[in-house]
């Protein structure tokens, strides 16, 4: 089989693994899983409602690289990778850091940030447009003054572009590299030469809402940005990312998810490029051991879980309703 039609064949499989059914124990499995997630008691995101609803249709289809990406259990790797790569820049840092609840509410601040998240992915546009909205609601309370690798005092507010374009990267570079080397579904590479491209060209649309103009729109647009931000000397360590590092590390959790999280944070260190680990404080484990067997956690994970995905169903069902996909 040639790749277009591994591709093809994959984007059908997509759409019909969202429509299958959990059986009794994988059903209680994910209960559990999305109660913790979402912090829902019964374990329905309370954003599945949004999703469901609406008469219009989202920016992604299923076969689509940002749908395919985040839907997968990758994500559970590159949330991890994402915080610490936001901890790298003093001015998400600060953020974080004095006007968030990641402290007191860890799993609060979890189930916010998966809910843009989702939404966006999933949602129709008028429910991303309100969930951004939302978001930037939150925005103008962030504002402060962080120091820079040189010690100059910088005033900063959230929607400041160069610290959106920094939340945006490596948000989306964490995303998609821990695709790549920890889940099974191939990314759709649509009309761009890689499906790494398709997907960082894809996601772009995600933070107009939030005001940002300008993104990269390649994979290597988006790596150069990384870099350049690296080399300027913007990206440091102090005392306060020692702090959330070591709280990423060791977030208070179920005692049955500490050791579950454990791998995933170690399967987030050996992603990381050599220099950013160094920034972090952070030594990888053995990447031949930590791969294979975070691949295989995941590939477990979803068995046990099930394939059932209320959001995606949600979402689908809405999309079809439309007439926006075929039944």
């Amino acid at each position: 089989m040639g790749v277009d039609a591994f591709e093809n064949a994959t984007d059908v499989l997509v759409t019909q693994n969202a429509l299958r059914k959990n059986n009794a124990l994988q059903e209680s499995l994910s209960k559990r899983f999305r109660r913790l997630l979402s912090g829902d008691p019964n374990g329905v995101p309370p954003w599945l409602e949004v999703i469901a609803a609406g008469d219009d249709a989202g920016f992604f289809l299923p076969t689509d690289a940002p749908w395919v990406v985040h839907a997968d259990f990758g994500t559970l790797v590159g949330g991890i990778r994402a915080l610490l790569m936001q901890a790298l820049h003093p001015g998400s840092l600060t953020g974080v850091k004095n006007h968030s609840r990641y402290e007191s509410d860890p799993l609060g601040r979890l189930a916010g940030t998966i809910r843009w998240l989702t939404v966006t992915t999933f949602g129709s546009k008028t429910a991303v447009m309100n969930e951004a909205s939302r978001v930037n609601r939150l925005h103008t309370r962030v504002t402060g003054e962080y120091t820079t690798g040189a010690g100059e005092r910088i005033p900063y507010k959230a929607a400041d572009q160069d610290l959106l374009l920094w939340v945006h990267i490596a948000f989306m570079e964490s995303f998609l590299v821990a695709h790549e080397a920890f889940a099974w579904r191939p990314i759709p590479k649509g009309s761009a030469s890689t499906g790494a491209d398709n997907y960082v060209s894809q996601w772009s649309v995600s933070v107009a809402p939030l005001g940002l103009e300008k993104v990269p729109m390649t994979r290597a647009e988006m790596d150069q940005t990384i870099m350049e931000i690296y080399h300027a000397g913007l990206l440091i360590r102090s005392e306060d990312t020692l702090q959330v590092v070591e709280f990423i590390k060791n977030p208070p959790l179920p005692g049955l998810a500490k050791p579950i999280y454990n791998l995933l944070f170690d399967a987030a260190v050996i992603s990381l490029k050599p220099e950013f680990r160094e920034l972090l404080g952070l030594k990888a484990k053995p990447r031949w051991l930590i791969r294979p067997l975070t691949r295989g956690l995941l590939r477990f994970m979803r068995t046990a879980i099930g394939p059932e995905s209320p959001i995606e169903d949600g979402a689908i069902a809405r999309l079809r309703r439309i007439g926006a996909l075929a039944n």
